[in-house]
């Protein structure tokens, strides 16, 4: 397999956000289909939270066979990795509480990180295809329980997500502490280019990060309230 560097914007990079893309508009357009299925969509949710669930043991297994594997930076503590986690919960369960997190905190942070990968591995590697699929993952987690199963996305599940987001924060501030890590970059910024370098020096970018953290989760629930406006006013007119 290759092992060469990942390159921000190369086309491999390209090719897997056109793919995010598509999967994206194809999950919207088969919506109305999708619902028909009822009941039987909680076999193919189950499915799906055990395919991410068995890439991220994969993942921990590949780390810890290559000697990658470490307290410092290997726990599930980044914000992406505990959205995965929660998302495969939500699937597997369809317990609604935890959808507000996917929603907001998971599809903020995904899209960014699709977009800015912290990634030192490229296409084919395992870890290039970890690294993307898990991401895409999170997000069509939380579009299907919006456009699939109904769910409403309402003002307090945004700030619901912030609080919970915020809660995390501190304790995973002492892991860094204790393990000498660096999770949620709450030590320093990522070695490759982020949203982060834009967001000032260290401490003030966590200060910034927050208040990007809430514009982008109010600007996914505008998204989505404007779209599903659209379709309800679509579908009275039909």
């Amino acid at each position: 397999m290759d092992k060469s560097g990942f390159i921000l914007f190369s086309a491999t990079h390209i090719g897997a956000i056109l793919f995010f893309i598509a999967v994206v508009i194809a999950l919207f357009i088969g919506r109305n289909q999708l619902r028909q299925y009822g009941e039987k969509l909680k076999y193919a949710e189950r499915t799906a939270a055990c395919i991410l669930l068995l890439l991220e043991l994969l993942y921990h297994l590949w780390m810890a066979v290559t000697g990658r594997w470490s307290l410092a930076d290997s726990l599930p503590l980044e914000l992406c990795s505990i959205s995965l986690l929660v998302a495969i919960v939500l699937l597997w369960s369809g317990n609604r509480h935890v959808i507000d997190f996917v929603l907001f905190a998971g599809i903020g942070g995904a899209v960014q990180a699709l977009l800015t990968p912290v990634l030192d591995i490229d296409f084919p590697h395992f870890r290039f295809f970890h690294f993307f699929l898990t991401h895409i993952g999170i997000i069509l987690t939380g579009l299907y329980f919006v456009w699939v199963k109904g769910y409403v996305p309402t003002l307090k599940g945004v700030f619901k997500a912030f609080l919970l987001l915020n809660a995390l924060v501190p304790l995973i501030f002492i892991i860094n502490l204790v393990v000498d890590g660096n999770y949620m970059f709450l030590r320093e910024k990522p070695y490759s280019g982020s949203l982060l370098d834009y967001l000032g020096p260290y401490p003030l970018y966590i200060v910034s990060l927050e208040v990007v953290a809430i514009l982008t989760f109010l600007f996914i629930y505008l998204l989505l309230r404007i779209g599903e406006s659209a379709e309800r006013k679509r579908s009275s007119v039909e």
